[in-house]
């Protein structure tokens, strides 16, 4: 596998989570900085040594809501 894709979405109580998409990865940090280290970190645990992905596309979801009214 040469690359993985993961959703970075904004927590309620603050910070961001972290989701892999087709791989059972979910991570958290207060900080984008953490959480790329936290990324990088949980993605290399979860691979068998030298399987991990050499790239990793961090995807931002950001919900915003607005009133039609």
């Amino acid at each position: 596998m040469k690359e993985i894709f993961f959703l970075i979405e904004e927590a309620e109580e603050g910070g961001y989570i972290a989701s892999a998409i087709g791989e059972s990865i979910i991570t958290e940090a207060d900080t984008l900085d953490e959480l790329k280290a936290n990324i990088k970190e949980a993605t290399i645990c979860h691979f068998e040594e030298g399987q991990a992905p050499k790239v990793a596309h961090l995807h931002f979801v950001k919900d915003e809501v607005l009133s039609l009214l």
